[in-house]
């Protein structure tokens, strides 16, 4: 499987932009979660990974979406998003995630790739905003994958989108990548209605788009229009668990799974504080689904590594969160959502400010963890990165 995989990545993407992948994400990237586990030592939590939505707006109004993507658009500007990179540089990061809404309507976001050429992003993106001309920018700056979102078949697209013919259009972006031998990411929201993804046959299909990874995420009902309908059963999450590790070691193609460590043992990143999130409106938090905030990328009195290794609102809510779970608290544990952000007085950090009343609609439910059903990686690529750049941290006592 490996030499197949790398034999696909060797003929399908440009030698350059795969030098690219292999030092600044690769090499820099190990180096940067090193120097994250030296800070830990010391007390000292400034994640090595930082991601950032840089707009609100989007062309699609998918099902289950936090974002207030109908709202009056909103973006960090291009000097604010270059001077929060450069922070995070000074401190050993060199990966950063882009997301949105939509990350490519944002009119500077290719200005920024091409002023960091020392650094890896990886854009979340729905892809149909990517046309030759901008595909062809990607493989000039050579530093960036887009992660392509895609949910399902023609109808469960539009149906999940709010669109019609999402697919298509998704997939013309997709094509443009190819096209200018990119690194290329599939991204897809796994629920009862598009589960069937899940499959062999799938990643086979992904292979053949020119798809280099897969990211298997599980749908979390969340925001002001949440369908709990749509939620897996915990039998569920264990299938697509258990499907990751075995197609890790069957198919050449890379399976992107960040919510359990090298054992099986369920995880979450912002607990874990190997990330966090900027929101569009410049406001540091927990992760991008937890939308309140203590501080701002906009105080200029502080730098961004100052504004989160300063933060008690961040720190006790890495540590609580931990206490209580190794899965996700939002769908877990709610309750002490709202205990920590009226004990901090965080603010609402959306633009509909409703974010409290939503949070104390929610009744607990199951997520990734599930304690005595544990699945360890199989592979022993996927086993030593995962045991060695991506577990634990020490959160979880």
């Amino acid at each position: 499987m490996i030499f197949s995989f790398a034999k696909r990545m060797l003929t399908e993407v440009d030698p350059r932009l795969l030098w690219k992948l292999g030092y600044n994400f690769g090499l820099k990237g190990m180096v940067s979660v090193e120097r994250f586990k030296s800070r830990l030592r010391r007390g000292v939590h400034f994640p090595p990974f930082l991601f950032i939505s840089v707009i609100n707006s989007c062309n699609l109004r998918c099902q289950g979406c936090w974002v207030d993507v109908a709202a009056k658009q909103n973006i960090i500007d291009k000097d604010t998003l270059n001077r929060v990179i450069r922070d995070a540089k000074r401190k050993g990061n060199s990966y950063f995630g882009i997301l949105g809404g939509e990350p490519f309507m944002h009119p500077h976001l290719l200005d920024v790739f091409d002023a960091h050429p020392d650094c890896y992003f990886q854009v979340f993106t729905n892809g149909q905003l990517i046309t030759d001309a901008v595909a062809k920018r990607l493989n000039r700056a050579g530093n960036v994958t887009p992660l392509i979102s895609i949910e399902g078949t023609a109808l469960v697209s539009d149906q999940r989108r709010g669109r019609s013919d999402v697919l298509v259009k998704t997939l013309a972006g997709l094509e443009n990548c190819r096209k200018h031998k990119l690194v290329i990411g599939v991204a897809s929201s796994i629920c009862r209605t598009n589960i069937d993804l899940v499959s062999e046959e799938w990643l086979k299909k992904l292979i053949s788009l020119g798809v280099h990874y897969a990211w298997f995420h599980t749908y979390r009902p969340v925001g002001p229009d949440p369908n709990y309908d749509l939620a897996l059963t915990p039998e569920q999450v264990l299938h697509v668990r258990r499907f990751g590790v075995q197609m890790r070691a069957k198919l050449p193609i890379a399976v992107v799974d960040p919510y359990w460590d090298d054992k099986g043992q369920a995880l979450c990143p912002m607990a874990t504080g190997v990330s966090h999130h900027i929101g569009p409106w410049g406001d540091i938090e927990p992760c991008p689904i937890i939308q309140f905030a203590t501080e701002s990328i906009h105080d200029k009195t502080r730098s961004v590594y100052e504004l989160l290794t300063q933060s008690a609102f961040l720190k006790e809510f890495r540590e609580e969160s931990a206490k209580v779970t190794r899965g996700c608290i939002v769908l877990e544990k709610p309750q002490l959502i709202k205990e920590l952000v009226v004990k901090h007085g965080a603010k609402d950090t959306t633009a509909r400010k409703t974010a409290m009343a939503e949070v104390e609609r929610m009744t607990p439910r199951n997520s990734q963890s599930n304690p005595g059903h544990e699945i360890p990686e199989e592979h022993w690529a996927y086993r030593f990165a995962k045991k060695h750049w991506f577990f634990g941290f020490g959160a979880y006592t």
